[in-house]
């Protein structure tokens, strides 16, 4: 069975894209959920993972780093993580490809904390351009390939990659067009995004250089987490 390391659910949007498809896709694996910055040495990234990062994929004797690669080699292994039209696939490699190396603005302005309600600062030029642009984007495949997913009928890896995402609008209450604002909730809406949401609400942890992200990002409005262990 496949093992995935991730971190801390309230935190990782990296970690989510590879659990959101697998449980989605109904791919089995083992989760290794691993907190940043455990002072267990046992629990250091770098004994599972050679960049130190997550997410990480194991498959027996083969290791697996970085959400795009292990989307790619879930894919020679399962039917279904991406579409099946040709069109449709490419375009949803070159969108998954852009949100993987892309849009610093909205991960630096706007870190994912799942369990915040957050009113941010001011956006920045910067901000709203990696706003406009990934609401286009969503417009741009549900218009293309008629929904109700960015690749059409089934979620696929592209609509993984844009689940951190869903969480970061919702959290910072972004305004969308009425299309993407639909996609955003049907996101929201499926049971692997209510299981991370309610497990992330659960976590005991606080990290403190993720939380001084939070607070710089604007004033925190509600905190739906469970108290800090």
């Amino acid at each position: 069975m496949y093992e995935l390391y991730i971190a801390n659910k309230n935190y990782s949007s990296w970690s989510l894209r590879p659990w959101v498809l697998m449980r989605t896709l109904e791919i089995p694996f083992k989760e290794h959920l691993v907190p940043f910055n455990d002072p267990d040495p046992k629990n250091d990234f770098n004994h599972f993972s050679p960049t130190g990062k997550v997410p990480c994929l194991v498959d027996g004797d083969v290791t697996i780093w970085d959400s795009l690669a292990i989307i790619e080699y879930l894919a020679e292994r399962h039917d279904g993580v991406w579409a099946e039209d040709a069109k449709a696939r490419a375009w949803s490699r070159s969108a998954s490809a852009e949100m993987h190396s892309g849009f610093q603005s909205l991960r630096n302005l706007h870190p994912m904390s799942v369990g915040l309600r957050i009113r941010p600062v001011p956006a920045t030029e910067a901000l709203r351009k990696d706003i406009a642009r990934i609401d286009a984007l969503w417009q741009q495949g549900l218009d293309s390939f008629g929904g109700p997913f960015l690749a059409g009928t089934n979620f696929t890896a592209v609509d993984a990659f844009f689940c951190p995402v869903a969480f970061r609008f919702q959290t910072y209450g972004t305004a969308l067009s009425p299309t993407a604002e639909a996609y955003k909730t049907r996101l929201l809406s499926s049971p692997a995004m209510k299981d991370w949401e309610e497990a992330a609400i659960r976590e005991p942890w606080r990290d403190l250089e993720h939380e001084e992200e939070a607070r710089a990002s604007g004033e925190i409005i509600e905190d739906r987490r469970s108290e800090a262990g």
